[in-house]
């Protein structure tokens, strides 16, 4: 039997970065993945072939609707070729998997594909199409990631009314799209689709969009959107999906029926723990069927770790590496730690929205009293001259220490840009540090400098 120190069940962001990290430290490392691409959701159906396709999109947004003429530039006969687009979203994804297998080779990873299963302790079952393989392991760590939830009453066929990962493929622009759901995902899909054309409504359960993102700033992201052309239906409960003809019929509590080309389902994920033997090894999932960890990522059993989005929190890719890391390292050295109070999240709209720390209305749940600071991009000359001016930087700063507590982006490259925050965050900085950082001009992250200053009441371009 081939024993290793180390199996990961999972080849997703989490599960490939602690492969590497703990081949680093010199382990004899194996990974199982089902799919023959490595990378997980996040590589082949997520992150990465959304944000190519968000891209692509908006270039035919920038073209076709005359975005340019305002910079001297004239474009005529524009036309849309969605197979070419989908052909480079697929070349991005390719790309990226392929250099996952490499660095594989180069760490000397074992890969197994197939589907993993904890089979006792210190003991996993590869199951592949040939048969099985049982494989000894010192210590087992499960990132199998998560996959999209579903709604009782939506009828998903995966083809009219599917998921994000049939959005990501449609082969022809639907005239009209249904997304239920007004998170990150069904966002940034939707804004893809209606930016190629479709006539995009949003259904949400909630009274507001982008839940856990801080409220004035999903209230004028809510508005900037509809400026695109998305139109919203908040405080909607869906009670059912279903084909009707040539059309999707989405039925409502209390409501008329809403009726679409296709219909996009964007309710959240779920954590992936079934059939991957958690009870050979005692372990039992909570209710939302996470795995339950300690500060130091282990579960209940001996030798078994979880990391990702099957346990507690954000289900991020960067989450998960950052506990992948975190992981292995305490493994092979006795130390890994994660500061998950500055674990930053995008929405990957146009603009894009970008937070780390608290929000508001954590803060004021909490009694915690703070002092705020914004600066709109508007009044920004790198923004003014790219032609990106909506949206602004938002810093939350402790009332008796400065230090920063939140900051809220919305705005050209607000992704980017929260990596300073972050960063200035992981540090314990001060809004007073932020705001007396040198940061050149003329650059967007002019604006955070500003927001800083503002804090204080003494913004220089306002």
């Amino acid at each position: 039997m081939v024993k290793h120190d180390l199996v990961i069940l999972g080849a997703g962001p989490g599960g490939y970065i602690a492969a590497i990290r703990a081949a680093q430290l010199g382990m004899d490392v194996a990974c199982i993945e089902k799919e023959k691409a490595l990378g997980g959701t996040c590589l082949r159906i997520g992150c990465i072939p959304s944000k190519a396709l968000l891209d692509s999109s908006e270039a035919w947004r920038e073209v076709s609707s005359g975005g340019l003429k305002a910079h001297g530039v004239k474009v005529g006969g524009v036309e849309l070729d969605l197979k070419t687009m989908m052909k480079r979203k697929a070349r991005v994804v390719s790309a990226l998997t392929t250099g996952v297998a490499g660095l594989f080779k180069k760490n000397k990873v074992t890969r197994y594909t197939g589907h993993g299963r904890i089979a006792g302790a210190g003991k996993v079952v590869v199951e592949t199409a040939d048969g099985k393989e049982e494989i000894e392991a010192e210590h087992i760590l499960i990132a199998t990631g998560s996959c999209c939830a579903e709604l009782p009453g939506v009828e998903l066929d995966h083809d009219r009314i599917g998921t994000s990962t049939e959005a990501l493929s449609y082969q022809a622009v639907p005239e009209s799209l249904i997304v239920i759901g007004a998170g990150f995902i069904g966002l940034e899909l939707g804004s893809v689709w209606a930016r190629l054309g479709a006539k995009v409504t949003v259904l949400e359960y909630l009274d507001r969009i982008l839940p856990g993102v801080d409220l004035e700033l999903a209230n004028a992201m809510r508005k900037i959107l509809a400026k695109q052309g998305l139109s919203f239906q908040l405080g909607v409960k869906v009670t059912g999906a279903k084909v009707v003809g040539d059309a999707c019929e989405v039925t409502v509590d209390g409501g008329d029926p809403v009726t679409a080309e296709r219909v996009l389902l964007a309710v959240g994920r779920k954590p992936v723990t079934d059939d991957i033997g958690l009870s050979t090894v005692g372990i039992e999932v909570d209710s939302r069927g996470r795995i339950p960890v300690d500060e130091h990522l282990k579960t209940g059993a001996d030798g078994v770790y979880a990391i990702g989005d099957v346990i507690e929190g954000p289900m991020l890719a960067h989450k998960a590496e950052e506990e992948g890391i975190a992981c292995v390292e305490r493994i092979a050295t006795g130390y890994g730690h994660v500061n998950y109070g500055v674990i930053p999240g995008i929405v990957y709209t146009h603009p894009e929205v970008a937070a780390v720390g608290k929000t508001e209305e954590e803060l004021k749940e909490a009694g915690v009293e703070f002092r705020k600071g914004t600066f709109p991009f508007i009044a920004n000359g790198r923004a003014r001259a790219l032609g990106e001016t909506d949206g602004m930087v938002k810093i939350l700063a402790d009332a008796g220490t400065d230090r920063v507590l939140g900051v809220h982006i919305i705005g050209p490259r607000a992704g980017d840009l929260i990596a300073e925050a972050a960063a200035a965050m992981e540090y314990g900085a001060t809004s007073e540090d932020i705001a007396r950082t040198c940061h050149a001009h003329p650059t967007l992250s002019e604006v955070v400098k500003e927001a800083a200053l503002a804090v204080s009441g003494r913004a220089l371009h306002l």
